[in-house]
């Protein structure tokens, strides 16, 4: 994985945090399981052991992923992001032209950090790509797969 990932530092050190534990800790649980399942006998039909060994396949793919992620990853400080256009980490207020009552508010996150229950939605995802790079005041059209949305950018900041 060449891309750039842009974390914050609470992000950065969830995904630190997730690769200790399956380093430090599952792995070790999945060796035990395997151990024990080998103890059985014969592991040509020995479901616990295969099924073990694919819990480990899958620990060690998970494991790859985030030294990746963590080895391309660029903390971005919040104090250093503008708020002249909407980047990544930047929050939007947006209003619903076709329903101006509707007042949303979005913070524009790496996929790793995205998570639509708090409002942190991806850079990536068509909502994040609509807005990457306006300004407020600018009228955006969001195709989303259940139709468009369109929306009104009033207020471009950074949480603290």
């Amino acid at each position: 994985m060449n891309d750039r990932i842009y974390l914050t530092n609470d992000g950065y050190n969830r995904l630190k945090e997730e690769l200790y534990v399956l380093v430090h800790q599952t792995r070790k649980e999945v060796l035990e399981k395997i151990a024990e399942a080998r103890a059985h006998g014969d592991l040509s039909e020995n479901a616990e052991y295969d099924a073990a060994r694919e819990e480990q396949s899958q620990i060690e793919a998970r494991i790859g992923d985030l030294e990746s992620k963590l080895s391309a990853a660029t903390i971005l400080d919040p104090k250093q992001i503008k708020t002249d256009k909407v980047y990544i980490l930047t929050s939007v207020k947006l209003r619903n032209l076709d329903n101006p009552d509707e007042i949303i508010e979005y913070t524009l996150v790496s996929s790793e950090e995205a998570d639509t229950d708090a409002g942190k939605i991806s850079v990536r995802s068509p909502v994040g790509r609509s807005l990457i790079g306006k300004t407020v005041g600018a009228k955006v059209t969001i195709v989303v797969p259940k139709g468009e949305l369109h929306y009104e950018i009033l207020e471009i900041f950074v949480k603290p």
